[in-house]
């Protein structure tokens, strides 16, 4: 069993900054999970606390049941693949990859073993006599996957291994990633500022923020229920909307008042839920994909109204829509064969079973 419990840990550092508090996080044996959230957020802190190359101020991590605090990184039993790669540059694809076991003193037969089977599982066999100076970024990636693999340890662990890769090599590595971790099944810790790598990667995401965990869950449950303004607006591409507003009862219904004069119905299956924010000012919360143009709608909680576009991002797939509504930016997106133009009033469809009602002052979701 290969669990990673994280108890009430604490980093600080001197002059009182906290760089982490006092977190708690159970990962699961097998489990893929991905911390994620913008610099300075507490991830990376968090990621070399479990590898041992920071110290922790307070709390425990543990091992597979064992606390690992005093223990030094080597004796872990775990791998680390880091963001520059690290490879020997005079040593062989082979070399590398066989370097740790070599130090441990395994038998070469093994060793032999072990790196044809990761070089295999990572479709670099071929490059095994080639020297690092002789690969592109992304088989040195690769490589420093599989020096990892060779290793079998407890858990792996990413320190945004592909920051350093372009955009369209970023996709690949993603995939073989994923395609890995599901041949080895290792228990994976995996930090990255990416929300896009962290949601199609993970098991569960771990958002993390001025050193505390905002949420954990699986990629859609983040994604359609969010907990926090800060979750709701840091995951999703583009981020959610926000958009000013005031909740009103009148006539036994409640309704959203928006910037314009713009009135929505509260659905009736979440009057109760909102009931108590009656009266009082909110954030108005939709995603780009709910608020979009009107066309062929046959469901319930439908709100339609004009709005006029300002700017228009034609991205082949879709059409992003930007306006603005009393200085909040508002993003819509629609497809892209819908004839859309600059200053030109067009109507949108607002999808309310995906509306959220946020909290301006605590940041929670209602």
């Amino acid at each position: 069993m290969a669990q990673v419990s994280i108890r009430k840990v604490v980093k600080a550092y001197e002059g009182g900054v906290q760089a982490v508090k006092g977190i708690d996080l159970e990962i699961a044996d097998h489990e893929f999970v991905v911390l994620v959230g913008p610099s300075g957020c507490g991830k990376s802190t968090t990621l070399r606390m479990i590898a041992g190359l920071e110290e922790i101020t307070g709390g425990e991590i543990a091992i597979g049941g064992t606390v690992v605090n005093d223990i030094p990184p080597r004796d872990r039993d775990i791998a680390m693949v880091f963001q520059n790669y690290a490879l020997y540059p005079h040593m062989s694809v082979y070399e590398n990859m066989a370097f740790g076991l070599t130090l441990r003193k395994f038998p070469k037969e093994e060793i032999k073993r072990r790196v044809e089977n990761a070089a295999r599982i990572l479709d670099i066999t071929p490059l095994l006599d080639r020297k690092p100076k002789a690969l592109s970024g992304g088989q040195r990636q690769r490589v420093a996957m599989g020096r990892a693999i060779v290793r079998d340890p407890k858990v792996f662990l990413f320190d945004e291994p592909l920051s350093n890769l372009d955009a369209k090599l970023r996709v690949q590595m993603r995939t073989e990633i994923k395609k890995v971790h599901q041949t080895v099944k290792t228990t994976t810790v995996y930090v990255t500022h990416d929300q896009v790598e962290a949601m199609t990667l993970a098991d569960r995401v771990v958002v993390m923020n001025h050193g505390i965990i905002e949420q954990v869950g699986p990629p859609q449950e983040l994604y359609h229920h969010p907990k926090t303004r800060f979750v709701a607006g840091f995951i999703g591409s583009p981020a959610m909307n926000f958009i000013p507003a005031r909740v009103e009862n009148g006539s036994g219904a409640l309704r959203v008042t928006l910037p314009n004069g713009i009135t929505v119905p509260v659905p009736e299956s979440r009057t109760a839920r909102y009931q108590t924010a009656a009266g009082r000012e909110v954030l108005f919360g939709i995603r780009p994909e709910h608020l979009t143009e009107v066309k062929n709608l046959d469901r319930d909680n439908i709100a339609v109204f004009e709005l006029t576009p300002e700017v228009i991002e034609p991205m082949g797939m879709e059409t992003l829509v930007h306006l603005w509504l009393q200085g909040a930016e508002v993003c819509c997106r629609i497809d892209p064969t819908t004839p859309a133009e600059p200053g030109r009033p067009m109507q949108f469809a607002a999808d309310l079973n995906h509306m959220h009602l946020i909290d301006p002052e605590s940041g929670k979701v209602l």
